[in-house]
C-alpha cells in the first residue's frame, strides 16, 4: 500500500524535523518566580542572544502600568496592571502563541503612594490550570479573586485595610487545595491560607509583627518523610507554617536584624539552608544562612551559620546550582558564593540598577535590569563568565517567567517573547 508507506514516511521526517529543532517539552511558570519560587526552569533550547528584535518572538502594548510579573500555565499568560490614572486595577490574560490578550477583567481603584519604583499593580498571580488568583490592592484595602481560564469570575474575598510606606506587592502562592498570601504590613501581619474552590478562609494567623511591610513571597519546604512547611520571612525572622492548620511549627528570630530590614526576595534553599536578604532604601544590606534540618520547635534565637552585611541583594531573588549560589544585586554586581560560609567565590560589575530576580535556564543566569540590558551569564563557580549581552528599548522592573520554551521579560511599556524560531 504506497500511501502508507508514504504516510509512514511523512511522519518520520516530522519527527526528525521537531528533534532537529529543539523543541521543549511544555512547562509552566505558576507562580511569582516560577515552580516554588526558585527562579530556575527545566526548559531547554532558548536562545542566549536576547535584545530588541533578537530571537524576539513578539512583543505587545501592555495597558496602564505595573510591576506584577507573568504567570504561565497552559499556554495562557497572566499578569496584572493598573490604569494610568490609577482608577482601576486589571488582570490580563494573554495568549503565549502570539501575545493576543484573550480576555481582561478589572476591578476598581484609586490613587495611593507607592515606593518609586513600585506600581499600582505589583502583586503577581497565581495560576493552578483551572483558575487564577490574583491580589487587588484599591489603594487602601486588599482582597483575592479567582477567575476560571476564561475569564469567568468565581469568587472576591475581601482581607481588610494594607498598611505599608511603599504600597502593595504580595504575591500568592498555591498548596494543594489552598491559596497562600502573606500581608505583611506596618503592624499587624498575618498569613492567610483560602479555599480554591470558594475562597473561604480557612485559617488566618497573625505573624510576630516587624519594623515594616515586606514583600517577600512564601516557599514549600519539603523533608524526606515529613509534612511539609509554609516558609516566611519578614522583618522578625523565619517561620515555618503547617499547611493544613495554618499553626506555626518554628520561628527563627532575627535578633542581629537591629534595623529591622525589609525581606523583599523570596528565601532560597541551598545545601540544607534557608538563605535570606534583608534591607532598605538608604542602603543597608543584611543576608543570613540557616541550617533548617534543627528548626523544629519552639522560637529560636541563635545565631545563623553566616551573615553578611554588603554585596548581598535587597530586592532580587537569589538562584541556586548545586553546591553555589548566585545572584545580582541592585547595584548591578553578580556574584557566586559558597553556601555553607558565605564565601564570595567571584564577583562582577555588571553595571546598571537591577531589580528583576533573575532566571536560570540550562546552567545560564538571565538578568535583565531598569536600564533594558540584559545580561547572560553561566551558572560556574570557577569565574564570571559572560555568553552574552543585549539590549531592549525599556527597562524592566518585572521579574521574568520561563514557559514552553519561551521567555517573557515584562518592560515598562510591553511584554517581550523571546524563543526559538
Amino acid at each position: 500500500m504506497p500511501h502508507v508507506a508514504f504516510l509512514r514516511q511523512f511522519v518520520l521526517a516530522m519527527i526528525a524535523v521537531f528533534c532537529a529543532a529543539g523543541f521543549a517539552a511544555a512547562s509552566d511558570w505558576p507562580r511569582f518566580r516560577g515552580p516554588n519560587g526558585t527562579g530556575i526552569s527545566n526548559d531547554t533550547g532558548i536562545p542566549i542572544e536576547i535584545g530588541e528584535g533578537k530571537n524576539q518572538l513578539w512583543k505587545v502594548e501592555i495597558p496602564g502600568a505595573g510591576n506584577s510579573s507573568p504567570v504561565v500555565v497552559g499556554g495562557r499568560i497572566f499578569l496584572q496592571t493598573a490604569s494610568a490614572d490609577g482608577s482601576q486595577r486589571s488582570l490580563l490574560c494573554l495568549e503565549l502563541s502570539d501575545g493576543t490578550t484573550a480576555w481582561k477583567r478589572d476591578a476598581t481603584g484609586k490613587t495611593a503612594k507607592v515606593h518609586k519604583k513600585s506600581s499600582l499593580a505589583s502583586c503577581t498571580p497565581a495560576a493552578d490550570g483551572k483558575r487564577v488568583f490574583v491580589p487587588f490592592w484599591d489603594g487602601n484595602e486588599l482582597s483575592m479573586a479567582a477567575y476560571d481560564f476564561e475569564g469567568k469570575p468565581l469568587w472576591n474575598v475581601p482581607l481588610g485595610p494594607l498598611t505599608t510606606q511603599h504600597g502593595a506587592g504580595h504575591s500568592p502562592i498555591l498548596v494543594g487545595n489552598k491559596v497562600i498570601l502573606l500581608k505583611d504590613q506596618d503592624g499587624v501581619s498575618e498569613i492567610i491560607a483560602l479555599d480554591v474552590e470558594d475562597g473561604r478562609i480557612v485559617w488566618r494567623p497573625e505573624l510576630v509583627p516587624g519594623k515594616s511591610c515586606s514583600y517577600a513571597a512564601p516557599m514549600l519546604l519539603e523533608h524526606p518523610g515529613e509534612s511539609p512547611e509554609i516558609i516566611v520571612t519578614n522583618t522578625a525572622g523565619i517561620s515555618g507554617y503547617d499547611p493544613s492548620s495554618g499553626s506555626e511549627k518554628w520561628k527563627w528570630i532575627w535578633s542581629t536584624n537591629k534595623l529591622q530590614l525589609r525581606t523583599i526576595g523570596v528565601p532560597t534553599l541551598c545545601q540544607g539552608m534557608l538563605f535570606v536578604t534583608g534591607g532598605n532604601g538608604p542602603g543597608a544590606r543584611h543576608a543570613v544562612g540557616v541550617p533548617v534540618n534543627s528548626r523544629r520547635s519552639a522560637t529560636d534565637e541563635s545565631p545563623p551559620a553566616w551573615e553578611s552585611n554588603k554585596l548581598f541583594p535587597y530586592v532580587p531573588s537569589m538562584l541556586a546550582r548545586g553546591d553555589h549560589l548566585y545572584f545580582v544585586n541592585d547595584a548591578g554586581i553578580a556574584a557566586c558564593v559558597e553556601p555553607r560560609t558565605g564565601k564570595v567565590l567571584w564577583q562582577q560589575r555588571l553595571g546598571g540598577d537591577f531589580t528583576a530576580s533573575p532566571v536560570m535556564i540550562e546552567g545560564r543566569i538571565y538578568a535583565v535590569n531598569e536600564q533594558g540590558d540584559v545580561r547572560v551569564f553561566a551558572a560556574e563557580d570557577a569565574a564570571f563568565r559572560e555568553l552574552s549581552a543585549g539590549k531592549l528599548d525599556e527597562g524592566a522592573f518585572a521579574s521574568p517567567a520561563v514557559a514552553d520554551g519561551r521567555l517573557l521579560i515584562r518592560g515598562r511599556q510591553h511584554l517581550y517573547c523571546f524563543g526559538s524560531k
